[in-house]
């Protein structure tokens, strides 16, 4: 009987990039076709049993799924790949059902927002739980509803195409009400389900030459950042139905340019490696991990090109400093597994488990980056993971015993000079 018993089958996980925004200069996009893992499904999948990752973030997207214009008719043909890759190599899925993209037509701010994407949250459940081939059920309502609400409600780069800090706010908000109510209708039929709320972990410093930015540096770190969350954990608008339970598991997003330094108007710049002003991942971790008091996760962490093995191997010290700490830390999740594109101007990004080449037939061919596939393994040898799935990895829930005890023997102190 495991000891110290997690919620996910393995410590280590993964994803896919699914995002299906309506993007400034481009419409509506699927991420998932652009990386080219509806063909490859069966080959991301494997690859993911292969390095014993058994957990994939996977996109169930609302605004492709919803096809009846009033919220009723659904086509859930788009994710039947993943649905048969998942049962053949055995890998937890955590469902995420809207990646930056709503149906066409339908205002964020309405009440109609809300409604129909708990029905739609209700629909997506019952679908994936009767083609499932184990529990539990695992979603990500709304990704990343703070950090959406700068990008689309702030800055423009997607729909809504929102231009200020107010309409921000109001569309953080709404993105919050609304994974509420599809929380609750999810656990209308499934009360066991569980739930991983994502978003960036983040610091905003003031220019040196202004202190006088200082409080609002301060307001970005510690409130603006943490809206979703204070409303869906019920710490702010309580009428909005939110609580610890719905909020259940966190998932903190951390990339490089998540530590900033303030930009009136945003987005802000990011801070060059070896900044003094920069702060140890586990002093974030632990600070939004004791605002909420729910285990988390490393929901999203990759570096770039060739420092993506120095960049797991810091993160994962940081994690295992935080564990240290007393941090309930369920799991890392090397994000994407497959490269995918910036969305800006459609380069490589390389920040991946697997690159992608195009070949000259035009398809998109995966080439797994040893160095980070290596450090990935040392990883797992030293915290006695599995570095592959088994016939049946649920017969037993994953034990984060061996965890706790390289945390408590290492004792890795937190460390500012990562990068």
């Amino acid at each position: 009987m495991a000891q110290h018993p997690g919620i996910f089958p393995t410590f280590f996980l993964s994803g896919f990039e699914c995002s299906t925004f309506v993007w400034k200069d481009r419409g509506r996009r699927d991420l998932s076709a652009e990386i080219g893992h509806y063909a490859k499904a069966d080959e991301d999948y494997a690859m993911l049993a292969e390095l014993g990752i058994g957990v994939a973030r996977e996109g169930l997207p609302w605004s492709l799924i919803d096809t009846g214009g009033g919220g009723s008719e659904y086509d859930f043909a788009p994710v039947e790949p993943f649905l048969q890759a998942q049962r053949r190599h055995g890998v937890l899925p955590i469902w995420d059902l809207c990646h930056y993209g709503f149906p066409d037509g339908l205002d964020p701010l309405s009440d109609a927002f809300p409604a129909r994407f708990a029905a739609f949250a209700r629909a997506a459940a019952r679908h994936v739980a009767a083609r499932a081939h184990h529990g539990p059920l695992c979603f990500t309502p709304i990704n990343e509803p703070t950090f959406w609400g700068y990008m689309g409600g702030e800055w423009g780069w997607a729909a809504p195409f929102g231009r200020d800090a107010d309409y921000r706010r109001r569309f953080t908000a709404a993105l919050a009400r609304a994974d509420i109510a599809a929380v609750k209708a999810i656990r209308e039929d499934f009360p066991d389900a569980r739930m991983v709320h994502v978003d960036p972990l983040i610091w905003v410093v003031p220019p040196r030459d202004r202190p006088d930015l200082a409080e609002a540096a301060r307001r970005e770190s510690y409130d603006d950042a943490y809206l979703a969350w204070d409303i869906i954990a019920r710490l702010k608008r309580p009428e909005l139905g939110g609580s610890p339970e719905v909020i259940d598991i966190l998932g903190f997003n951390n990339y490089s340019f998540g530590q900033m330094e303030y930009r009136a108007g945003g987005p802000h710049a990011a801070l060059a490696p070896g900044d003094d002003r920069i702060r140890p991942l586990c002093d974030l971790v632990e600070e939004a991990w004791r605002r909420y008091g729910r285990p988390c996760v490393i929901a999203e962490t990759s570096g770039l090109k060739g420092g993506r093995p120095d960049w797991l191997n810091d993160v994962v010290s940081e994690g295992l400093a935080a564990v240290a700490r007393g941090v309930d830390l369920q799991g890392i999740c090397l994000f994407p597994a497959v490269d995918m594109p910036d969305w800006h101007n459609g380069a490589w990004l390389h920040n991946d488990i697997a690159d992608v080449e195009r070949q000259p037939d035009g398809t998109l061919r995966r080439v797994p980056f040893a160095p980070y596939v290596e450090a990935l393994r040392r990883w797992q040898r030293k915290l006695n993971r599995a570095t592959a799935l088994d016939a049946d990895p649920y017969d037993a829930v994953v034990d984060l015993g061996d965890v706790k005890r390289v945390a408590s023997e290492s004792a890795p102190a937190p460390d500012a000079d990562w990068h």
